[in-house]
């Protein structure tokens, strides 16, 4: 009895097994692939076609880059000097700040004026620039300035001066600009003023170590950089000075790096940094200049006659009290920053020097002494 069911389960199972194996002249039907669903289909034909487009595009670009290079540079070729540009991008601006670091930086120009001449291109601070080591055509160039050619500085020095700045406005701003500029600072020095030069020397010299080493180039373009202020704002040197001194001298060293494309988001370049400081001093005017603003404003009509008769007490009582105040607040920020440029290198550099002829020369230096004392 208990065999009986195993047989007709064994029968059972024999019979699918032979139902299922074909017949061996008949081919086994293959089951067709389970078509993908259309979404799937719909997003990978779209990547294709978006990776085909972007590839065309981009080819597209660079070929019409490269064709407009090419036609910039048969236009240009003929225009400029001979000459060499150097790196893409840098140019040869390491060279010429490596040079200028040196105590004889003549080399860079002297190299390439046997080279090419004395009227040479090069690539500097992220432009062409041609430089002119010929004094007849120096000349010449002085002689046209204001009708054949104009003064300029390269974009990445404009950027940081101001687009309002002295050293950057044109025809009738400019001369308004620098006639007040005469007003204040071209006459010659009053007796205040050269009293404040004195004590602001001997303060400084007051803070030298006795057996320290100077750097009388520094100190004296710290005289000069906080004369200036006193000139402009009328604020005494103090932390708020040092601080300003210590923003501004990163921005001048952005006068002499390289403009890196996007170097506001890039804060570890030399250029980065000089953007950075360069809001700083500029909000430090700012502030300055508002607060004058609103304590006139205040008050305006109460001392009227008698800010007509007296002299100003400094550059930003000039600016607003000139054309009717009509000069808005970045002008009056832009000119400021321009004026602490304009005197910072060059007076502390003729300080410089002025000590150390008088140092050499004992005979002009006790003449100096007696003009002095009397």
């Amino acid at each position: 009895k208990s065999e009986a069911p195993q047989t007709s389960l064994l029968s059972s199972a024999s019979r699918r097994v032979t139902n299922l194996t074909p017949p061996p002249n008949q081919k086994p039907k293959r089951t067709p692939p389970r078509p993908l669903p259309r979404r799937v289909m719909d997003a990978g034909a779209l990547q294709l076609a978006a990776a085909a487009v972007a590839i065309v595009v981009a080819a597209l670009v660079c070929r019409w880059f490269l064709v407009a290079c090419a036609v910039g540079v048969r236009k240009q070729r003929p225009r400029l000097p001979p000459g060499s540009t150097g790196l893409p991008l840098i140019g040869e601006t390491l060279r010429l700040i490596s040079a200028y670091k040196t105590p004889d930086p003549e080399p860079f120009i002297d190299e390439r004026v046997a080279r090419h001449g004395g009227v040479f291109t090069t690539h500097i601070f992220g432009e062409r620039t041609v430089f002119s080591a010929d004094p007849a055509f120096n000349r010449l160039l002085l002689a046209a300035e204001g009708r054949a050619v104009s003064c300029s500085y390269p974009s990445s020095i404009t950027t940081l001066l101001g687009a309002r700045s002295l050293l950057l406005t044109r025809g009738t701003a400019h001369k308004r600009l620098h006639s007040l500029t005469l007003t204040r600072l071209g006459r010659p020095a009053s007796q205040p003023l050269l009293a404040h030069i004195e004590r602001l020397v001997l303060a400084t010299m007051r803070q030298w170590e006795p057996t320290a080493t100077v750097r009388l180039l520094d100190e004296a373009k710290k005289i000069t950089f906080n004369l200036t202020v006193k000139q402009l704002v009328s604020i005494e040197p103090g932390p708020w000075t040092e601080s300003l001194r210590r923003e501004y001298v990163k921005l001048i060293d952005g006068f002499f790096s390289i403009p890196f494309p996007f170097a506001s988001f890039l804060p570890f370049t030399t250029y980065g940094q000089a953007l950075k400081s360069r809001k700083k001093v500029a909000g430090a005017l700012r502030e300055v200049i508002r607060k004058r603003m609103e304590e006139r404003g205040e008050e305006k009509g109460v001392k009227e006659e008698m800010d007509g008769k007296r002299e100003k007490k400094d550059m930003v009582e000039e600016l607003l009290e000139a054309e009717g105040g009509s000069f808005s607040e970045e002008e009056m920020v832009d000119f400021c920053l321009s004026l602490l440029v304009a005197g910072y290198e060059t007076t502390s550099v003729l300080m410089t020097v002025a000590v150390k002829f008088l140092t050499e020369t004992p005979a002009a230096l006790a003449q100096l002494k007696v003009w002095n004392e009397s």
